[in-house]
């Protein structure tokens, strides 16, 4: 029985209310197409209605295999409207990995957009044996399957419905992570975990109704940082944006006047390349939140100096992305640049509505002290720490231990009680004894004008057991030697952490854009 002083959170009531302050205002651009809130209401339960008469029902999952378009969107919203959990898979990712996903998820559909058809046909028959219907979205090319095209599976007249759920900790989202060794885990999200992440972001990101967000970070990475849902809580338009390539972002922001986007260093690393060849046109004030890796002091720079207000943030698939950010102070205004941008790389402190985080020692799990300069792993607790591994009962049983969720980062926290990075755990280069940082070294190698990318890895050496070999991409038209670089990284370091090795060369990232470190250990083991 449902008690006045109690509603289960769930962000399906961010749509419902804006739909009701804001009917005729716009929720979604896409391309020439706009949808007013209630249009776009009407399609999302145009879609719960068809999936219900397709006998969807709670707890089931439904699988979308598309780029950042509207459809996305409304599966996020259709699908756990009828109590089910949507599954949204990386496009990037091998035929073997999709099938893989949707065999552990027991997906029961799979939305499927046709310009990435090709990843889906070699594993069609063994789709088909798991029974899995599949749905095409025809947004640039023509179908490509045997099924329903998406407009006209939605071809229904709606059902009413209720947005909200009736307990809070039901699944909502099944995400797979990507990026690492080993097969894809399933992480599962909660319609509460959802609502509380969600607001966090519109809190401390200042999304108001004016706002309009710009989609470059997938929204098939946790939930785009739950802005799927969250965007639509003030009332503000979400832009999508099928190709994340520097000149339609641009595009994109001056045409429609666009005042946020999320996204990896890697994506501002790409706008600022493309700023110093072109003219471009920042709204007054665009706010960039950015996670994925630690960002270098210089990218962020290099984005302020183009009118763009920069704040790191952190977390990971388990904690619904975000969970901290570097929360400004006023004080920090008057510092030099350069200055600025070491505090803003800095992964801070906890949102309002997460609430826990700390750096421990690995063995005691006591804080370490706020100097600086001690090591510890980066501990979470909270609303938005993932409910589990789907499936996994032992893997989530080890990444709980002792109460918090271990993340497998190494940090240091500052004497303000800020939080910093300084490696992943199994990215600290241990050479002759030494302790040596990846991050450290990055940091240094982007501070060189030709360098565009770079990622640092351990690899095998007789005599220091491990050395550090910079894998860099150079800014076009570059003449710099692998010798300049070793000697710039000598006047920068302890000579003991210079890179021994560089080689130029493309890096291979996940979707999120984090480079693949793992690809580059493997080229050398």
């Amino acid at each position: 029985m449902r008690k006045v002083n109690y509603e289960p959170l769930s962000p399906l009531h961010f749509l419902e209310r804006s739909t009701y302050v804001f009917p005729e205002k716009t929720a979604v651009i896409y391309n020439d197409t706009e949808y007013t809130f209630s249009q776009f209401k009407d399609r999302v339960c145009r879609l719960a209605t068809a999936l219900k008469q397709k006998g969807i029902k709670k707890g089931d999952k439904v699988a979308f295999f598309c780029p950042n378009t509207p459809y996305l969107i409304e599966g996020h919203h259709s699908v756990p409207l009828i109590g089910g959990v949507i599954v949204p898979i990386n496009i990037r990712l091998a035929p073997e990995e999709i099938a893989y996903i949707l065999e552990n998820s027991q997906s029961k559909f799979l939305f499927i957009d046709t310009e990435f058809a090709d990843s889906i046909r070699p594993v069609l028959d063994e789709i088909n044996q798991m029974n899995v219907e599949i749905v095409n979205i025809c947004d640039v090319t023509e179908k490509a399957f045997d099924a329903p095209e998406y407009e006209a599976f939605i071809s229904v007249e709606p059902e009413e419905f209720f947005f909200g759920v009736e307990d809070e900790m039901q699944p909502i989202s099944l995400n797979y992570t990507s990026g690492t060794t080993g097969r894809p885990k399933g992480v599962l999200y909660c319609h509460r975990g959802a609502y509380l992440n969600a607001l966090g972001e519109i809190l401390e990101y200042h999304i108001n109704s004016d706002s309009k967000y710009l989609w470059t970070l997938p929204m098939f990475h946790c939930n785009g940082w739950c802005h799927t849902w969250g965007v639509f809580a003030p009332g503000a338009t979400q832009i999508c944006l099928r190709k994340v390539v520097p000149e339609e972002i641009f595009s994109n922001i001056a045409k429609h006047k666009a005042t946020h986007l999320c996204g990896a260093p890697i994506v501002l690393a790409g706008m600022s390349e493309y700023a110093q060849h072109h003219d471009v046109n920042v709204t007054e004030g665009f706010v960039i939140n950015t996670a994925g890796a630690p960002p270098s002091p210089s990218i962020i720079k290099q984005m302020e100096h183009l009118g763009c207000s920069v704040t790191q943030c952190y977390g990971l698939t388990e904690l619904y992305g975000p969970h901290s950010l570097c929360e400004w102070k006023k004080e920090w205004d008057e510092l030099p640049i350069d200055e600025r941008a070491k505090i803003k790389a800095r992964q801070g402190v906890a949102y309002i509505t997460t609430n826990y985080m700390d750096v421990v020692d690995e063995e005691t799990m006591v804080p370490v002290p706020h100097d600086g300069k001690t090591l510890g792993e980066i501990v979470a607790r909270g609303n938005n720490v993932m409910l589990g591994y789907h499936d996994d009962p032992g893997e989530t049983e080890k990444a709980f231990r002792g109460g918090w969720f271990h993340s497998g980062d190494l940090a240091v926290t500052h004497p303000d009680g800020y939080i910093e990075i300084k490696d992943r755990l199994k990215d600290v280069i241990i050479s002759g004894g030494e302790n040596i940082s990846s991050v450290e070294i990055e940091n240094v190698l982007y501070e060189y004008p030709d360098v565009l990318e770079v990622a640092v890895v351990g690899i095998p050496d007789e005599k220091w057991q491990e050395v550090p070999k910079a894998y860099i991409t150079l800014r076009k038209g570059a003449k710099t030697t692998k010798e300049d670089i070793i000697a710039f990284c000598k006047q920068h370091l302890a000579k003991f952490k210079a890179p021994k090795v560089i080689e130029f060369t493309e890096l291979p990232k996940t979707a999120t854009g984090k480079i693949q470190k793992h690809v580059l250990r493997a080229r050398n083991r």
